[in-house]
């Protein structure tokens, strides 16, 4: 009878530690926020975009379109139709625009 005690004791001190693991595992798990440029122009910018996180720049147009940073931290070129993935590697505020269509522009808030 000791052998099925110990068994039930040893599983239920290792489910706390799952638990914790597990939790601590989806808070450091980067978020995927979408951007659409659609019409010539940038579609909204999701709230709550943190450092690490991924922004997946949709161009739903016609033509070929970039989401280029002002201050050169990144330039994501997409053909019409094409989507790219871009990981936000720092916090701060960037102006964006595109190249091949200057008027557009939108405004990225990076949090830590």
């Amino acid at each position: 009878m000791r052998g099925p005690v110990i068994a039930f004791a040893a599983a239920a001190l290792s489910l706390p530690l799952l638990a914790a693991g597990s939790s601590a595992d989806a808070a450091a798990e980067p978020r995927v926020h979408t951007i659409a440029m659609a019409s010539m122009r940038f579609g909204a910018v999701p709230p709550g975009i943190r450092a690490g996180d991924v922004i997946v720049w949709v161009n739903r147009d016609m033509v070929p379109h970039t989401a280029t940073a002002r201050d050169g931290s990144f330039d994501v070129v997409l053909a019409a139709h094409q989507s790219r993935r871009m990981r936000v590697t720092r916090a701060g505020s960037f102006a964006v625009y595109c190249r091949y269509h200057p008027g557009m522009r939108t405004a990225l808030v990076i949090a830590r």
